[in-house]
């Protein structure tokens, strides 16, 4: 029998979109099924209505065999049906017991160590790494994610919707939790995971269900599967998987950073004496595990992080001076050409405001060029058009605000604007997170654009098979030092990932590129 199955379930927003188009699936009991789709296929919103925050037009949803009507997310719970989003839905000044019993009723007292023992219990059966006392604000985003885990357990689900669980992980905590995914799976549970990661998914799932264009494209055997068909079955045509990189011609010394150092308001050391050179026509990666200092050797040579010591030198391809960036504003840095296209794990916290619309978003960068006290909208709009067709933006129109448009999409409008404002520098950090496969090869191809017309790239990014694959060189972060710099085109995944791991300074003997 199967565990969840939907039939024909239709979902519209307003007369134009439709989300969900008649869609059709199974979960079977003890299985892991995912769902892939490029953003705005519909993933979310499927999933939002089984677990009753959405409530489908049409169609119907049944349960163990037996029809549901699911209007809240207290009703997905009595179906057995929990969600963990993207987004956590925590507080952070309780305990995670405090955090799991939340919203709880069943009936019985509230007992804190009754609660504990039996968190501790269900961490031990699946093999969760959970400390029941710790407070939500001083906890990583995996222990973060975890606690949201054991919330839905607690609460009895027998079905997970786990909706882009890696995306902020690094690859050691993605082990671990693939791991208890696998024994929840032994034991019986039945687990949806979205993911736009293929690999994730060829290597955990037992099915997968691919959505195109808010359609059911088909459903296929994990074991008789590859990348390149899920790709077809995604976009809905063939697409080549294949970053051409070319060889750098005529490269110079674009941004030279010199014994960059920086301190959090703590006095915690985050950069520590980081040296390296970005030239103008290649293109530069940075490698590290999460809060190897990635973010801030990016914001520092921005003008958002304030810099200890050290030197951070722009050669003006126009005036042919050189300018010491820490020394000006942010303002400054960015009128002189060095742009920051930043990603941040809250796509809506930096660089864009969500309840403006797309045209207003291209303005942020602009507006202050104004002659008038009236704005000139003609520009922006058609800004924001052509990346809406170039990019591929799922939207109604140009004039949908931000907020409306799914993660993805959001990502998109957010890239587009920065690479349009033509920059000498171009800082990416993580442009394709949340990204669909297609998606991210398009802006590998951009980013490869900017590189051919002579701009100095710096690329920060998860995968390190792109990040040998799309960059030149490769510099490598350990605890806010570089612990090395490596040649894109010979370099290997272990010794990059072993450069990751260094925590003494030995980059001098690993330099190879320079």
């Amino acid at each position: 029998m199967n565990a969840l199955e939907l039939r024909n379930v239709t979902k519209r927003f307003g007369e134009k979109v439709i989300a969900n188009d008649h869609v059709s699936l199974t979960v079977r009991r003890g299985e892991i099924l995912a769902v892939l789709g490029e953003n705005g296929s519909g993933k979310t919103t499927l999933m939002n209505m089984i677990a009753g925050i959405y409530h489908p037009d049409e169609g119907d949803i049944f349960v163990n065999g037996q029809p549901v009507t699911i209007s809240s997310p207290r009703d997905a719970f009595r179906c057995g049906i929990g969600m963990v989003h993207q987004h956590f839905k925590l507080v952070d000044v309780f305990t995670a017991t405090e955090n799991i019993v939340l919203g709880v009723e069943d009936g019985k007292p509230y007992r804190l160590k009754e609660a504990t023992r039996r968190v501790e219990e269900i961490s031990a059966r699946y093999g969760f790494e959970i400390d029941a006392k710790k407070k939500i604000y001083a906890m990583s985003v995996s222990e973060k994610q975890t606690v949201e885990i054991v919330k839905v357990l607690y609460r009895g689900a027998e079905i997970l919707i786990l909706d882009e669980p890696t995306a902020v992980l690094t690859p050691q905590e993605t082990e671990k939790l693939f791991a208890v995914l696998r024994r929840m799976r032994e034991d019986g549970k039945s687990i949806i995971i979205i993911t736009h990661k293929l690999n994730e998914v060829l290597s955990l799932s037992d099915r997968v269900t691919v959505l195109h264009k808010g359609k059911n494209a088909g459903t296929v055997n994990t074991a008789e599967t590859n990348e390149a068909q899920l790709t077809e079955m995604m976009v809905g045509q063939k697409v080549v998987l294949n970053i051409e990189r070319k060889t750098p011609e005529d490269p110079t010394d674009r941004l030279i950073v010199r014994e960059v150092s920086c301190l959090s308001r703590d006095g915690v050391q985050l950069l520590d004496r980081v040296t390296f050179t970005a030239r103008a026509g290649e293109i530069l990666g940075i490698a590290g595990i999460a809060g190897s200092g990635q973010r801030e050797l990016l914001e520092a040579i921005a003008g958002l992080q304030p810099v200890t010591e050290g030197q951070i030198l722009y050669e003006d391809p126009k005036s042919g001076e050189t300018e010491n960036l820490r020394d000006k504003t942010p303002l400054q840095i960015r009128e002189l050409g060095v742009r920051l296209s930043f990603v941040p794990e809250d796509r809506l916290g930096m660089g864009l405001v969500s309840n403006m619309d797309i045209i207003d978003n291209m303005m942020l960068r602009s507006y202050r060029r104004g002659r008038s006290a009236f704005l000139d909208r003609q520009p922006p709009r058609e800004l924001a058009e052509r990346i809406i067709e170039d990019l591929g933006v799922v939207t109604p129109n140009a004039t949908t605000p931000v907020r409306r448009l799914s993660g993805g999409n959001v990502q998109k409008v957010l890239v587009g604007r920065e690479i349009a404002s033509a920059p000498t520098v171009l800082m990416a950090a993580y442009p394709v997170r949340g990204l669909d496969i297609n998606s991210s090869y398009l802006i590998y191809h951009l980013l490869n654009q900017q590189k051919e017309k002579g701009v100095a790239v710096i690329y920060v990014g998860e995968d390190l098979d792109v990040l040998l694959a799309l960059c030149d060189r490769v510099i490598v972060l350990s605890g806010g030092r570089v612990t090395g710099t490596v040649d894109g085109r010979t370099a290997t995944k272990e010794e990059v990932g072993l450069l990751m791991t260094k925590t003494e300074r030995e980059g001098e003997s690993h330099v190879k590129a320079e």
